[in-house]
């Protein structure tokens, strides 16, 4: 059994509801007596002796378990059996393997990192390897230390696990541990599952090293521990981890300090920990820093919380206009605040009725609890929603619908969550998080083999358990709810083409039950794993206290799998389903469980690319149709590589689904394809609409997919739900209500270019739309500039084109002469280059101009004297594609049938369908018109500096697979 048991202290025990004053202390009076050679005073407040003894300094400056303290009687361990792997064949040695060439490069094409002669197994990508090689090779020769092969990763991870188990007894014998460590090297080495990125980071490199990836950090309304979680930010940035904070327990900036003057609120100190977050970004070394920042709605400075974020934006908008660099990283938004985090209100049921009925709603003091403001509850939901409309912030969390599925109620309410709202648990924990990539669990015939997919649950669940006492955490109280508690996240990738390959519609009834009917069966196995682990070593510490309101969370979980519709459920699945919460509840009634909470759904960014997902965490596909650079230059066009395994499971035959890829390579969109049935369109639908489609994912689909998984995950969904840009104020309001009528725990929402210039658009109910203009705003040319001409010839017709350009070398103005052609000619072409000029210093995009123009017939027309543009339809056609070649990338210029003179001779082999071996190579990076409107408010990349993506609530880098969240 587990060797400690401590009752929570009154500061966990403590609710918002029963003491507004965070400053509480236990007396020592309660607590049991220390052990020899403790004194009172080494007790920090908030911990008991017994608790504080199980702790050491760790070597990164946090705190860490006495692990031997920990450990538990051998015979009392677990027997493990082979599924996966046999005992006379290496886990390594089932297939090829070959040396490679990692390299990353910038956007302007610089090689950013580069090694070579790597080992991996010849069916990983390319960019997979970029990715491992990047960013989890280590290299300490002082140690000796020099990962050259994905073998190298793999061992230190899966042997170091396998051994922390063996110490603390986890497994019966010694061959007991080699069988685990081998089942767990299959599942890694072939891309079954993965470790969120701080395991692949410290595992076996740091003696005590950091494992979680997501934190929930508590604050008091003390100057203190305002510092302190300054501090505890600070060190979880530094080593790759992202946290969320509650400042709910902060005083508001109308109430009193005991000394007399007015609290500065929570939106004060928001500021100082958001230039925190913003320095560490700049020079952590793995990622940007990741922070959540949560305030109730009836904390008296709400409105000034709702509000923050997008007058900074205003600010941002009002110093581009006056010609600062308006980039992510330039000097109008550096210059503002709140930039760093992602802010959520948090929400009562009570208020959500309020909204509905249009109801008052009331505030209350800090300190006091008394009554502060009286607002409409429709009002503050109009101020969320018109801050989201503006600038994407604050998303919304459902506190009554967190704290119902909440399994460990006796110990304390959930007031936050991570950056990305996946994991929300009590305060001052952590998680550690692994995925699932579920299209390696798809049998021959393209069934989903829940077998196999059960045992990896098993194995992956006991790896992040042990992984639970072994890790170092940055906080005392972190460090003991994490031995009390051991919550962990484990979620799954790659569901979007899971759909797709079986022919099923993202948005449908069909996709929705299955995807809940995978999930049901994960979270299941994997709280049914965790009471088999409690059996043989007991169960988490605070569990007896949490028993009643644990088997009642239980029980909702099983009840929720009557509302699956078994008629778009395969048998043998919702049987498996079915059959594993019948062992929650028989084991668990048993032998109680060994974790708090045992599953999420993170975006997983960087892991997702590690094991060749197309799509991550529970997304659909982004589009159809990607762009892949050719080593020697230029881009290849490929299309998804799973749209051919969908249309055969839909019954097409190999020519017909031949024809319809050929349709999709050259209309970049599946719309109007030969042989496709109508009915079938809806599979192949993605997030983004298509080039030359009109078809995609309406904002709905996501939210009922959400709405259908959350039933079976013990935390939350990190997905972002993007709207239109002609949404309304009050589509964001709907949208919101929907949410936490179907059942979400929280829900953040991005309009398309609400980062952009236009006004808020008034809807159907004008009356009741406040309206935002915006004067445009135009970036003016510096006085003395830099300006190229260049002459051309079409058909004869000679002419010159002279473009100014800005200090970044970016296009500010047009020029165009034309000889010898009259007045007429002349007149219109410096009109429109006049009005080129204007839409460039507006900030039209140059790539949207020359998507426009380029291709536009009319004369004069005819060869040309340039060996990069051989024929022009018109001068517009000419100019627009020569100013593509001039101030665009080699993606643009191939959009448009630009390319190079070194590849005019090979104008077939472009237009030639990619082979498999092509698609197979490397998982495609995003084409950037489709990814032009998911980039908006995106940051560059700190890695090698590409524009990132939203990916769920955060973002990834397409190229690199860098990652601003927690995965």
């Amino acid at each position: 059994m587990n060797p400690i048991h401590t009752q929570p202290s009154d500061k966990e025990e403590r609710s918002k509801d029963k003491s507004p004053n965070p400053q509480q202390e236990t007396s020592s009076e309660t607590m049991a007596q220390p052990r020899e050679g403790m004194v009172w005073r080494d007790c920090p407040p908030g911990l008991t002796p017994q608790e504080y003894y199980l702790l050491e300094p760790s070597s990164g400056g946090g705190f860490k378990l006495k692990v031997d303290q920990l450990s538990f009687d051998r015979a009392n361990g677990m027997t493990i059996d082979r599924y996966f792997t046999r005992p006379d064949i290496h886990p390594y040695e089932q297939f090829e393997w070959e040396l490679r060439q990692a390299t990353i490069t910038n956007d302007k094409g610089e090689v950013v990192f580069e090694q070579k002669d790597v080992e991996f197994p010849k069916f990983w990508s390319q960019l997979a390897t970029n990715v491992v090689v990047s960013k989890y090779f280590r290299l300490d020769l002082s140690k000796g230390l020099q990962e050259k092969s994905l073998r190298n990763v793999i061992d230190r991870v899966a042997e170091t696990i396998s051994q922390w188990g063996y110490k603390q007894g986890y497994f019966v014998s010694e061959e007991d541990r080699d069988i685990y460590c081998d089942e767990l090297k299959h599942l890694l080495v072939n891309q079954y599952v993965a470790f969120n990125s701080p395991v692949w980071f410290n595992v076996g490199v740091e003696p005590d090293p950091q494992c979680s990836a997501c934190f929930i950090n508590s604050v008091d309304d003390s100057m203190t521990s305002i510092m302190d979680l300054a501090k505890t930010e600070g060190m979880l940035f530094k080593y790759g981890s992202g946290t969320g904070s509650n400042l709910s327990g902060l005083r508001s900036s109308r109430e009193k300090l005991s000394t007399g003057g007015r609290a500065s609120g929570p939106v004060s100190f928001m500021k100082g920990y958001d230039a925190f977050a913003g320095v560490i970004k700049s020079g952590g070394k793995t990622r940007r820093a990741a922070k959540m920042v949560i305030l109730d709605v009836s904390h008296p400075d709400i409105v000034d919380f709702i509000e923050c974020k997008v007058n900074e934006e205003r600010k941002a908008k009002a110093l581009v206009a006056a010609g600062y660099d308006g980039s992510f990283n330039g000097e109008a938004y550096s210059s503002i605040f709140f930039q760093n985090s992602n802010n959520s209100v948090r929400v009562p049921d009570s208020f959500m009725r309020s909204v509905r009925e249009d109801g008052k709603w009331f505030t209350a003091s800090v300190t006091e609890g008394t009554p502060m403001d009286t607002y409409q509850a429709r009002d503050l939901m109009r101020k969320i929603s018109e801050s989201c409309w503006e600038c994407g912030d604050p998303g919304m969390q459902f506190d009554t619908t967190i704290n119902n599925w909440h399994t460990c109620k006796n110990s304390g309410r959930i007031e936050a969550s991570n950056p990305c709202s996946e994991y929300m648990f009590l305060n001052d924990s952590a998680c550690n998080l692994a995925s699932l990539n579920l299209m390696k669990f798809r049998t021959p015939e393209g069934e989903f083999d829940y077998e196999a997919f059960q045992k990896a649950v098993d194995i992956t669940i006991l790896a992040q358990e042990i992984v639970v006492d072994n890790a170092a955490y940055p906080r005392e109280r972190i460090t003991i709810n994490s031995h009390k508690y051991r919550p962990l996240g484990l979620g799954y990738a790659n569901l979007g083409a899971l759909l797709m390959s079986r022919g099923l519609a993202y948005d449908s009834d069909e996709g929705r039950n299955y995807a809940a009917a995978i999930t049901a069966l994960m979270t299941g196995r994997a709280y049914t794993q965790s009471a088999k682990i409690a059996s043989h070593v007991g169960t988490f510490s605070e569990y007896e206290v949490n028993h009643q309101p644990f088997m009642d969370v239980m029980r909702q979980h099983q009840s929720a799998l009557d509302g699956l519709d078994t008629d778009y459920v395969p048998t043998g699945l919702l049987k498996a389903a079915q059959e594993a919460w019948g062992n929650v509840i028989k084991l668990g009634t048993k032998h109680g469980f060994r974790n708090s909470q045992v599953s999420v759904l993170a975006p997983t960014g960087t892991i997702a690319f590690m094991m060749d997902c197309t799509t991550t965490g529970i997304e659909p596909d982004f589009a159809l149709v990607k762009y892949k650079n050719l080593a020697g230059g230029g881009m290849l066009k490929i299309v998804n590589t799973t749209v051919p395994v969908g249309l055969r499971k839909l019954g097409y035959r190999n020519e017909q689904i031949s024809d319809i890829a050929d349709y999709i390579d050259a209309h970049d969109t599946i719309e109007g394809a030969p042989h496709l049935r109508e009915d079938h369109l809806p599979v192949f639908d993605c997030a983004s609409k298509p080039f030359n489609g009109t078809r995609f994912i309406q904002p709905m689909g996501h939210l009922k997919m959400m709405a259908a998984v959350q039933p079976f995950l013990s935390g939350a969904i990190s997905k972002t739900v993007n709207l239109p840009a002609e949404t309304t104020v009050n589509d964001i309001i709907d949208t919101y209500t929907k949410a936490w009528e179907m059942g979400l725990k929280a829900v953040a929402i991005y309009r398309d270019g609400s980062k952009g210039v236009q006004p808020l658009s008034a809807g159907e109910d004008k009356e009741d739309e406040k309206s935002i203009a915006y004067k445009p705003m135009r970036r003016k040319p510096p006085m003395e500039r830099e300006s190229i001409t260049h002459k051309f010839s079409i058909g004869g017709h000679e002419g010159y084109i002279t473009v100014g350009k800005y200090d970044d070398s970016t296009p500010c103005e047009l020029f165009l002469v034309m000889n010898k052609e009259g007045s007429t000619i002349s007149g219109l072409l410096d009109g429109f280059a006049t009005m080129t000029s204007l839409a460039l210093q507006y900030g039209v995009p140059l790539e949207t101009l020359v998507q426009k123009f380029s291709h536009m017939r009319f004369e004069p027309s005819g060869f040309t004297t340039n060996e990069q543009i051989r024929m022009a339809k018109s001068l517009y056609d000419y100019i627009f594609r020569w100013l593509a070649l001039k101030f665009l990338d080699q993606e643009a210029n191939q959009a448009i049938g630009n390319h190079e003179p070194s590849l005019s001779n090979g104008d077939a082999a472009l237009l030639t369908p990619p082979s498999k071996k092509d698609m197979d190579e490397t998982k495609p990076e995003g084409s950037h018109r489709f990814t032009t409107a998911n980039q908006a408010d995106a940051p560059t990349c700190s890695g090698c500096g590409s524009m990132m993506v939203r990916n769920g609530s955060c973002y990834v880098c397409p190229v690199c697979a860098a990652t601003s969240g927690c995965s």
